[in-house]
């Protein structure tokens, strides 16, 4: 192999591994018998998630996880493989593969890297199912303001009581 080359995989490698450095996850999946349409769309799909969809050589990805750390990847990494990077929420790139997947049953998700801590399988599909970061919040908010709306509610019915008590007293005395 030609010095050229060598140099080349290096950068390859030094490049891969700076992505999966900067990503909040990173999702190893064998994509083997999708279609290139099915491909692109799920390449949009991630993309419309903030995500980044890459197929890259198992000998690069062996050689990137390792200089970050994460040796745990390496006996998954067989057969077709391609990652998918999430560098805004955690869980967006598991999320996407794992809907993607429901109706296109020839894509799997192997294992991931999210947060730093490697994810097995199951761990994998199990984050893929959290709600999102907004879907969270959302949830958080409301079950925030539900007391206070009751709140608001009680203290409403409770003026309009003492009006209508206050109202009734003046017509008594007037009578």
């Amino acid at each position: 192999m030609s010095e050229k080359a060598i140099e080349k995989k290096k950068d390859q490698v030094a490049q891969l591994a700076e992505k999966m450095k900067e990503a909040n996850s990173v999702v190893v999946v064998d994509y083997l018998g999708l279609t290139v349409a099915e491909a692109s769309e799920l390449r949009r799909e991630l993309i419309k998630n903030g995500c980044e969809f890459k197929v890259v050589k198992n000998n690069i990805i062996r050689r990137a996880a390792e200089a970050e750390g994460h040796k745990e990847i390496l006996e998954h990494i067989e057969g077709p493989n391609a990652l998918a990077f999430s560098f805004e929420d955690s869980v967006a790139a598991a999320k996407v593969i794992y809907d993607f997947a429901k109706d296109h049953k020839k894509l799997e998700l192997k294992v991931g890297i999210v947060d730093g801590e490697f994810m097995d399988n199951e761990n994998i599909k199990m984050i893929a199912t959290i709600p999102s970061r907004e879907e969270l919040l959302t949830m958080f908010a409301g079950g925030i303001l539900e007391p206070v709306k009751h709140l608001a509610m009680g203290l409403n019915m409770h003026i309009e009581n003492q009006e209508e008590n206050r109202e009734e007293s003046q017509n008594d005395q007037t009578e």
